[in-house]
């Protein structure tokens, strides 16, 4: 187990009042982030560009995975108000650019589809010209749940694979591999023109080759764009970092990335799935 940061790993001083600021903005909304949520090494940076990632169907998720700082537990009933909330909050903040993501909510029917769903009706209907990146959970296989949202038009469809094959039994145990990347391939098989995306963390005990075979088998399933970033235990009760991968390493992974096929690669320490999305979406779009 690995305590300590390495020397190129540094974080900036975090801003203070813009985390209290847009804390205080999105509570009075009674909205969660996930960048708040799941403790974000990028909260102070993203704040101050005052942009975020939404985090629908509550903040307590269903599942355990070992890596996630997200609450674990019995959610609250879905906020039948959420979906307006994000409208005024994207109004008040002036984007141009929403991502949405949810906890996993296997305790709904639906998986919690209608509300992404509804979400993206109301900000489209506000907002005709706006563009919308959904992180969306794996629905427990239901085709019919991922139907109703691939056909609600996002801009981008994310899943993410977060690990490697080998390590979902410890890092991802009530998840599925082939599961999630069936999810990928039938979202472009639903509706091609959707750029599809997913990402994982590197520090839990992969092997590089397992690391290329992940993003062989993304490619497979006509994946967009991807993002590698370095795993942080949240907690001495999460999963520990078994090893930091050099800057030289996740620039080697983003270069090879981009020999495969991908769109665009995100690949170094501090990228998250939806770290600086406006950015690779547009680059996507030349």
């Amino acid at each position: 187990m690995i305590n300590r940061l390495p020397a190129w790993f540094k974080q900036e001083i975090p801003d203070t009042l813009s985390l209290r600021e847009r804390t205080s903005f999105f509570r009075g909304l009674n909205l969660n982030t996930v960048c708040e949520s799941a403790h974000c090494p990028n909260i102070s940076d993203c704040f101050k560009r005052q942009t975020a990632t939404f985090m629908i169907l509550g903040n307590v998720c269903t599942r355990k995975c070992r890596f996630c700082a997200v609450e674990k537990g019995e959610p609250l009933p879905v906020d039948s108000s959420e979906p307006e909330n994000i409208v005024s909050a994207v109004r008040q903040l002036g984007l141009k650019y929403v991502v949405i993501t949810a906890v996993t909510r296997d305790d709904l029917s639906d998986g919690g589809a209608g509300q992404f769903v509804l979400t993206v009706s109301k900000l489209r209907e506000a907002f005709p010209e706006i563009k919308i990146e959904l992180l969306i959970p794996d629905f427990q296989g239901k085709k019919e749940d991922l139907e109703k949202v691939t056909k609600c038009r996002p801009d981008v469809s994310g899943h993410n694979l977060e690990t490697v094959a080998r390590l979902y039994d410890v890092v991802r145990p009530q998840a599925d591999y082939l599961r999630s990347l069936d999810l990928l391939s039938q979202i472009k098989r639903t509706n091609n023109s959707i750029l599809t995306k997913s990402g994982i963390m590197v520090g839990l005990g992969e092997k590089r080759e397992e690391i290329i075979k992940t993003m062989q088998d993304l490619r497979k399933v006509n994946c967009d764009i991807l993002t590698i970033g370095q795993y942080l235990a949240p907690s001495s009760e999460h999963l520990p970092v078994v090893r930091f991968l050099s800057q030289k390493e996740f620039s080697d992974l983003g270069n090879l990335a981009l020999t495969m096929g991908f769109k665009q690669a995100c690949c170094a320490p501090k990228v998250r799935s939806s770290y600086h999305s406006e950015e690779v979406f547009a680059k996507c779009m030349i």
